[in-house]
């Protein structure tokens, strides 16, 4: 059989994904594990029936309404001029690789973190290094100073919260790189609505720092994952260079008018990230007292460890009908902060194992 001519970088490689089992307990993909409420299905059913008609014509291709909206949420003084969307925050950090990274170019992203910024960067043809992290997964101003003046990466990625730890940077660490790389620095700000009282978004930092994008996500926190919506915050110049990559009409009019009547109910979305952190923080502390090695967490999921085979341990879990991640990070795995039954199903399960 023919060798396919696939490209030398991509050789080799395995396409992202975690496992989707049939499991009672489903806690390894981050997702909300609370269903849409019934006045938000019904605003989305309105929503849609709304623009059915009209699926003959494209949808509007630079998604203004939509922008408006998510500019509104997010607050700050930011307007359509200041925000993007796309299917989800991979795609839009997918466009921002393709007009500030390829071929020639280099990311950098501090490991352990989101394991599709390297997949991304190789995918548009983008050189990637792992940064490092300290022992307790933290990033310090010296030793970000340190590695960006040494790699002077055109892209930076700075995760906050971070996927997998969990935890969130302080905005000391983000100016530092703002003022070292020479080139764009994007915070990945996917799991920043379940942040700790007190921890604060990037998003305070978008005046004068026309090289910082913020990017985020309906998928967690408007528990909106299965609708693919994730959007940019910026300067105006880096929305207009996003769209010299974006695919024609690439965001449908049923995403559109699905995610705007989501935005219109956000108060009623977000009523549940409050109980989604009650239950984490239960996680660390019931964890923690089992002995375990538990990373803070600004998310709605939490790190432990330390085993010696995280594998086997991943397979207990899963023998009792609960699914969580192994990241690959070795000695550690990583649970999504479920329903308070899903919570206790798994802090169950764990104190029969240990």
């Amino acid at each position: 059989m023919t060798a396919l001519p696939i490209r030398d970088e991509l050789r080799g490689m395995s396409p992202y994904g975690a496992p989707q089992l049939s499991v009672a307990v489903r806690l390894n993909t981050n997702e909300n594990s609370y269903p849409l409420p019934d006045e938000v299905v019904t605003g989305v059913e309105k929503a849609l029936s709304a623009v059915l008609r009209d699926l003959n014509r494209y949808p509007d291709r630079d998604a203004v309404a939509l922008r408006a909206d998510l500019a509104s949420y997010l607050g700050h003084e930011l307007t359509t001029a200041n925000v993007w969307a796309a299917n989800g925050s991979n795609e839009v950090q997918q466009q921002l690789l393709q007009v500030f990274g390829g071929p020639g170019r280099v990311a950098l992203g501090f490991t352990p973190a989101y394991s599709m910024h390297p997949l991304l960067a190789k995918a548009t043809g983008t050189g990637w290094i792992d940064g490092q992290r300290g022992d307790e997964f933290e990033l310090t101003v010296p030793s970000v100073v340190a590695q960006l003046e040494a790699h002077r990466p055109d892209v930076v990625f700075l995760c906050s919260p971070n996927n997998p730890t969990g935890t969130a940077l302080p905005t000391e660490v983000i100016e530092a790189a703002l003022d070292t790389a020479p080139g764009m620095v994007v915070v990945d700000e996917a799991y920043v609505e379940f942040r700790r009282p007190g921890t604060p978004s990037a998003l305070g930092l978008l005046p004068g720092h026309p090289r910082l994008v913020v990017t985020r996500t309906m998928s967690k926190a408007f528990a909106f994952a299965g609708a693919r919506v994730g959007y940019l915050a910026a300067d105006p110049g880096v929305v207009d260079a996003v769209q010299l990559v974006r695919l024609p009409y690439h965001l449908s009019a049923l995403t559109q008018a699905a995610a705007r009547a989501a935005l219109a109910h956000a108060d009623v979305l977000l009523a549940t990230v409050e109980a989604i952190k009650a239950q984490r923080d239960r996680i660390v502390a019931t964890l923690r007292g089992y002995g375990l090695t538990v990373a803070d967490s600004d998310a709605n999921f939490v790190l432990f460890g330390r085993f010696r085979d995280q594998k086997a341990v991943w397979q207990a879990l899963l023998v009792r009908d609960v699914l969580v991640r192994d990241v690959g990070l070795p000695g550690w795995l990583r649970v999504t902060a479920g329903t308070e039954a899903e919570t206790s199903a798994f802090l169950k399960a764990m104190g029969e194992l240990l």
